[in-house]
């Protein structure tokens, strides 16, 4: 899933054969905002973008970032039904402190398993269609085996795919698919982030079938326009 932001870079992805792409709120943040992926961007923003561009390319399946939901799992109920409304095909729900931060960055906190695991359980409740992502940002906090039992706690809410965030080598992404063997697992490509860059072929050896690359076409094209700028 390529990471998109508008109508113009989702029709791109589109054009290149792609059935799903990711509406990243690092680059919504960026390019809405002008701002760094550390809290700024709101819910109803996020919703806005997400609605313009679903509605802009229905042929395409967004997965849409919902960061930690904005609030409390009464919060998350209202985060679904925005995402619902605005065409998106799922959602990624993280057990960060708000304001939260990119994944890869450093400084982040996640809050204790239960507060989490009841925004999953509100969101799942409460779906019409959403695809739910569970993700969990525990590895650099806490520890992998923290990350790795928040995941298996998650997997028994009812979620369609749990999300592991930041591994740091392919030991750590081994070690996550032989722990949870029997549910999607997503795996972050992020250029100069924490997790090693491998190719999708070598991740679906690893376990993972949901492969997110939410930086790449934003980074292409920033660099292109400072090219031109200059």
């Amino acid at each position: 899933m390529p990471g998109v932001w508008d109508p113009l870079s989702a029709r791109i992805v589109q054009n290149a054969g792609f059935s799903t792409a990711f509406i990243s709120g690092f680059a919504v943040s960026g390019t809405l905002l002008g701002r760094p992926d550390v809290g700024y961007l709101t819910q109803t923003e996020m919703a806005e973008v997400a609605q313009r561009v679903c509605s802009a390319v229905p042929d395409l399946n967004f997965v849409v970032e919902a960061d930690t939901g904005y609030g409390a799992p009464m919060t998350v109920r209202r985060t679904v039904e925005l995402w619902e409304q605005a065409g998106a095909a799922g959602l990624f729900l993280e057990d960060q402190v708000w304001p939260k931060r990119c994944g890869h960055m450093d400084g982040k906190q996640v809050v204790n398993r239960e507060d989490w695991l009841a925004k999953l359980r509100a969101a799942c409740d409460h779906r019409e269609h959403l695809h739910v992502t569970a993700r969990t940002d525990a590895r650099a906090v806490i520890s992998l085996n923290e990350a790795i039992e928040r995941a298996k706690m998650a997997r028994d809410t009812g979620v369609d795919a749990l999300f592991v965030e930041a591994p740091e080598s392919a030991a750590d992404m081994e070690a996550i698919a032989t722990a949870l063997p029997d549910i999607t697992l997503v795996a972050n490509m992020v250029e100069k982030g924490k997790t090693p860059l491998l190719t999708p072929a070598e991740l679906a050896a690893l376990g993972f079938r949901l492969v997110v690359s939410p930086l790449s076409l934003l980074l292409a094209s920033t660099q292109a326009m400072t090219r031109a700028a200059q």
